[in-house]
Order: C-alpha cells, then sequence, then structure tokens
C-alpha cells in the first residue's frame, strides 16, 4: 500500500481570495513505512506573499522569484503522487489549493475519495484535545527540534510520524515482531526434542495380522 504524506504552504489563507502555492513537500509510505523517497519544491506564485503567511513559513517574495511556476512542475508532482492515498492534516485547505493550481495548469483534480485526513483521525482518537500538529507532535513525544519554522517537507515528515502513531503502526509492528519470536521458539522447542519410539506390543502385531487376513484381494497382492 503506497501513501503520500503531503503538506503545502501557501501566499495566504484563502483560496478564493487568488493565494497561491508557494512550496509543496511530500514523503512516500508503503505499508506505512517511509520509504525514503520525498517530494520537494518551491514554486513562484506569481503574487505576492502575505505578511502573515509570510511569517508562519518564513518566505519572502525574493525567497520564491526564481522558482518554476506551478504549471512547470505540475507532471513531476503528479508522477511522483501517481496513484498512491494522500495523507494531508486538514486536508480540505490543502486540497482547495492543489486543486485550483492544477486547474490553471489544464490538469485533472484529484478526487478527496483517496485522501485521509489526520486531523479528523486526531479528534476522532483525541476529542476535545489539540489537534494541530505541534500537539500531536508532542503528545506522541515526536522531535520537532530541527523545525526552526513552518516548511513542507519538515511538516510533511513530522506528519508521518504522527499519522503512523494515530492509526497504531508502531505498535502493530510491534505485536507481529513478538509474534514472529514466540513462533520461533515454539518451532526451536519443539524440533530439539528427541526422537520417540513406541514399537507395537505382540498383542497389536496379532491383531493387526488377523485384521489383514480378512481382507479380500487387496492391492498389495496385485
Amino acid at each position: 500500500m503506497r501513501e503520500i504524506v503531503l503538506d503545502t504552504e501557501t501566499t495566504g489563507l484563502e483560496v478564493k481570495h487568488g493565494h497561491r502555492i508557494v512550496e509543496i513537500g511530500g514523503v512516500e509510505l508503503k505499508n506505512h513505512i517511509p520509504t525514503g523517497a520525498t517530494y520537494h519544491t518551491r514554486i513562484n506564485p506569481e503574487r505576492a506573499i502575505d505578511k502573515d503567511a509570510s511569517q508562519v513559513h518564513g518566505m519572502r517574495d525574493a525567497d520564491v522569484a526564481k522558482a518554476p511556476v506551478f504549471a512547470e512542475i505540475a507532471d513531476k508532482f503528479l508522477a511522483f503522487v501517481g496513484d498512491a492515498t494522500l495523507v494531508i492534516h486538514n486536508a480540505p485547505f490543502d486540497m482547495g489549493f492543489l486543486n485550483a493550481e492544477l486547474a490553471m495548469a489544464k490538469h485533472a483534480p484529484i478526487s478527496h475519495d483517496r485522501v485521509i485526513d489526520t486531523l479528523i483521525l486526531a479528534r476522532r482518537k483525541f476529542p476535545g484535545a489539540p489537534a494541530n500538529l505541534d500537539a500531536l507532535c508532542k503528545r506522541f513525544e515526536i522531535d520537532t527540534s530541527a523545525r526552526v519554522s513552518h516548511g513542507a517537507l519538515i511538516d510533511a515528515e513530522l506528519l508521518a510520524r504522527v499519522y503512523i502513531e494515530l492509526i497504531g503502526g508502531k505498535q502493530q509492528n510491534l505485536m507481529l515482531q513478538k509474534e514472529v519470536t514466540r513462533t520461533t521458539t515454539r518451532q526451536q522447542k519443539a524440533t530439539s526434542r528427541p526422537p520417540r519410539d513406541f514399537p507395537p506390543s505382540a498383542a497389536e502385531k496379532a491383531a493387526h495380522a488377523e485384521f489383514i487376513s480378512t481382507i479380500k484381494n487387496p492391492l498389495w497382492n496385485k
């Protein structure tokens, strides 16, 4: 099972007000295990970055002025994503921006049916508790010291670890390893026992011979 944990950074909060993506980060998982494959690019949004947004992710207009526009990276991004399930925190936000960019680049939208929203998972698992990425990292004791500011790739990497915790991935792997260990131990004990011989008694041999004599036209006589 292939999944892509995805995050975006934008020029502002509202796609309907013309805000655009300035950065995309993605982390590949197979069977809930990071493969080491990642996708990361900055994007020239062809508009100014709002001051409030810049304070969140640390990027300014000059940082993305020479970056490619979305239409130039669309094919490579879609190739990386493929038909994988997307894992996103607060998915409606990122999906709204991604599909708006894809539409402008003359590409088909990505269906929401193939998206897992970790915000929903977290709220179901911990109702009433803070469910932002920082709070979840703290809950699961995930080190965020390398995260000076929000960035698409580092946030995707942190979210991948949070997602694995939310679905119990580590615990499942540990349980499987314990079961394999127990099975192996049982097999080793069974094969280490000395062979035992149970020869038939004279009475059993006589009873067997008598039974054989009652069989008509046995196959072993043909």
